[in-house]
């Protein structure tokens, strides 16, 4: 098949060499007031594992377009090409989130590469073909149809993946982070996971999804998560009826930041989101989801709905400027907080300059409902420790993409942890 001679020599076998410590024998789950006795008693011994996957070359400066879990934790990365060519790559850029990851070879010889297709325009039953390394072995080529678009798919408790491909073609392990073509031979997703207990389900990233976040790996190697600006909440039976709204759907925007991007596009208080990119918003964590898999630097189509009608703005997703932190924290989680002083720590009778210090508390705010009091000190942002106000600003904003945040709050000696849902 044409399509499959003409790309089979851009999709890559990818080995990695993974460091990893072995288990402390006495210790099954998280972390116990033993665990630096027995770091002490029982050092912890590194083993290597060899694992394997498939990738993409996606241009003729040999960057390679793979799943973030075939690299993860990875101490060298070996990539072997149809040829028998074999390159040591580095990691340019990963992102858990979407499960994408670039990585770099460098070669004196061109090397074969694959366009990027489109996968807007994705039919149900349309044949696709998938190109990868099941078991190690490589280069096997499977066919079938596109079974579902835009699944999505729960990964634990905390991680949702959304818009997927679902097709029919057989999908195995190490079939992770190799092409999904339409019969053209256009790259039209990455394939990425299966249904361990079914057969022929398999699901692939959509290649217009992951083109805007390779190119944040490549210049960044990260992705800069992009800012609208506004803060929402759920409608209920009663909010919907009193929008007038034909049936429960959208979130409410409750705030609208000045000179953000949604308040540059004329997004207002009071408005209804009802879509993202024709993607219907069902409530607050479906809306959080969607936006945030937005890098920064893309433009999308917001669907509102306002005085009874729909109207639909473009908004140009930018980064979060660090100025607006103090203002969300303030509005997002009730709270005003400080980078330890000497004066503060006087103050307080706070016993270490770690973390960020809360010298404001709305009794009315997320963090005021659930007795957080002036002078207690934020150690931990959803695990992310906290050392200074810089770090709680950052960590802040990160969170505001999730329907929760989990604290770390100290007071006196005592450290407790706190979910809240502002």
């Amino acid at each position: 098949m044409a399509a499959v001679e003409a790309v089979g020599p851009a999709v890559v076998n990818i080995y990695t060499e993974e460091v990893r410590q072995a288990r402390n024998p006495f210790r099954d789950f998280g972390e116990s007031p033993f665990d630096r006795f027995f770091r002490d008693v029982f050092p912890p011994q590194n083993s290597g594992r060899q694992s394997l996957g498939s990738g993409v070359i996606i241009n003729s400066q040999g960057y390679i377009l793979t799943n973030e879990h075939v690299i993860a934790r990875a101490a060298r990365i070996k990539v072997t090409l149809i040829d028998k060519r074999e390159f040591e790559a580095r990691l340019i850029g990963a992102d858990i989130k979407s499960d994408l990851a670039i990585v770099k070879v460098d070669s004196s010889a061109p090397l074969p590469f694959v366009d990027m297709g489109e996968s807007n325009d994705l039919m149900i039953g349309e044949t696709v073909i998938a190109i990868g390394n099941p078991f190690g072995l490589q280069h096997t080529v499977t066919s079938g149809i596109v079974s579902a678009l835009n699944r999505t798919i729960r990964a634990g408790k905390d991680m949702v993946y959304q818009d997927f491909i679902q097709v029919d073609a057989s999908i195995n392990p190490g079939n992770s982070g190799g092409p999904l073509l339409n019969i053209n031979g256009e790259l039209i997703g990455i394939n990425t996971a299966i249904f361990q207990k079914a057969e022929g389900i398999g699901f692939a990233i959509p290649i217009q999804k992951a083109r805007r976040i390779v190119n944040d790996l490549i210049r960044f190697g990260k992705v800069r998560q992009g800012w609208v600006g506004v803060l929402v909440q759920d409608l209920d039976v009663n909010l919907s009826r009193s929008f007038r709204l034909d049936r429960l759907r959208g979130v409410l925007v409750t705030k609208v930041f000045g000179g953000s991007p949604a308040g540059k596009a004329g997004i207002r208080t009071g408005d209804v989101i009802l879509s993202v990119d024709n993607h219907e918003i069902e409530n607050k964590s479906d809306y959080l989801q969607r936006v945030g898999a937005y890098p920064a630097d893309n433009v999308v189509d917001v669907e509102l709905w306002r005085d009874g009608e729909k109207k639909t703005v473009r908004v140009a997703v930018s980064d979060i400027p660090p100025r607006f932190a103090e203002e969300f924290a303030r509005d997002w989680l009730g709270i005003k907080v400080k980078s330890i002083t000497r004066e503060l720590m006087s103050a307080y009778r706070l016993g270490s300059a770690k973390g960020a210090v809360i010298v404001q508390v709305d009794p009315q705010g997320a963090c005021g409902r659930v007795g957080i009091q002036p002078g207690d000190v934020i150690r931990q942002i959803n695990q992310d420790p906290v050392n200074n106000e810089e770090e709680f600003n950052r960590f802040v904003m990160e969170a505001g993409r999730r329907n929760a945040v989990l604290l770390l709050v100290q007071r006196g000696h005592y450290g407790y942890y706190v979910t809240l849902e502002p």
